[in-house]
């Protein structure tokens, strides 16, 4: 039987990949500070420890190897060096959960291949996760490690529904304003293209590329085909509400400039930018991949869960009032404008 650790295991894409590993009948080990391991099936075999804590993971490994080991909350180097040096001879493929942020921003073609340059003067994040993929290759080429490089963009699940602009707790409180027929903001004019990808379309993939000797010294991005602005992705939302859309288009800079959230990474650095994600390289590796699940198919989804869940209704009022904050001093500002003009 095929094993592969999973380091972290329980997020967003991790757990769609979790399970994936289980139907497909690997023996699955999880290893995290079990903050969240309920969601596991039950198959999965867990090992809890602070994961970069060198002494805690040798002791909770001790000297297993592993077919595949697969690394979501690797975020910088530091990190990576510490698996490279923990992994090397103890596993057939270590796969890294990169980022599709880290292509080129500004994007100078919105057509997005894997040979995309990686460059984001805009997020550390990303420079991060940049410099973790070199120190990768580089152990690839100069000692053989067996690297693969995943690159998601914008995944989400049913616990989650994705908006553009949203505080730190998440996307509940743009649902609710919606629910209340209050107006929600739209980074630039809206028409900026995206794409969002179902948690379990990802995870097919994923685990294909899995154990794929091919894969070794590779990159790759998962995406879902479809391609929306963002209009469309709120439109969608508000459709499956049955709530009527009250957008306020707001330039990416503004709210930049006029907030403490990250915006200058997750908008100008990410999805201000139209970006159209060509996944042929990925289906040559898996063959009879296909992303399936459309968006409103999936916020029907997220919908569903959110609505019946009351601890996922989580709510921001700082981020509420940040909202209310914006619209009030963009209608404040027309105004004045307006009479400006008159005198």
């Amino acid at each position: 039987m095929r094993t592969v650790l999973l380091i972290g295991g329980t997020g967003t894409i991790s757990t769609a990949v979790t399970r994936r590993y289980v139907s497909e009948g690997w023996d699955v080990t999880v290893l995290n500070r079990g903050n969240r391991n309920d969601t596991l099936p039950r198959e999965v075999h867990v090992l809890s420890c602070d994961v970069w804590d060198p002494e805690a993971r040798a002791r909770v490994l001790k000297d297993r190897s592993f077919d595949t080991v697969c690394q979501f909350i690797g975020f910088i180097p530091a990190q990576v060096e510490a698996d490279i040096r923990f992994f090397a001879g103890r596993c057939g493929q270590y796969m890294y959960i990169s980022s599709a942020s880290a292509y080129h921003k500004p994007c100078p073609s919105p057509f997005i291949t894997e040979s995309t340059s990686l460059v984001n003067p805009y997020w550390q994040y990303s420079r991060d996760k940049i410099a973790c993929e070199e120190l990768l290759m580089r152990a690839h080429r100069e000692d053989a490690f067996p690297c693969t490089i995943i690159r998601p963009s914008h995944t989400y699940s049913e616990r989650s529904m994705p908006v553009g602009v949203h505080g730190k707790m998440g996307s509940w409180a743009v649902l609710h304003r919606m629910m209340q027929g209050r107006p929600v903001l739209i980074h630039g004019d809206g028409t900026s293209l995206w794409t969002v990808t179902w948690n379990e379309d990802f995870a097919m993939a994923f685990v294909g590329l899995s154990g794929n000797p091919h894969a070794v010294g590779e990159c790759f991005h998962i995406t879902s085909d479809e391609t929306l602005t963002w209009n469309q992705i709120h439109q969608v939302i508000a459709d499956a509400l049955h709530v009527p859309l009250r957008a306020v288009h707001v330039s990416s800079e503004f709210l930049s400039a006029s907030s403490d959230y990250d915006y200058s990474g997750s908008l100008l650095g990410d999805k201000a930018e139209s970006v159209i994600f060509d996944n042929a390289k990925v289906k040559r590796f898996v063959p009879g991949f296909q992303a399936t699940t459309r968006f409103d198919q999936g916020a029907r989804k997220v919908l569903d869960y959110v609505l019946n869940h009351p601890e996922a209704q989580v709510e921001d009022p700082a981020f509420d009032h940040y909202t209310d904050e914006v619209i009030a001093a963009l209608e404040s500002a027309v105004q004045r404008v307006r009479s400006s003009l008159q005198t």
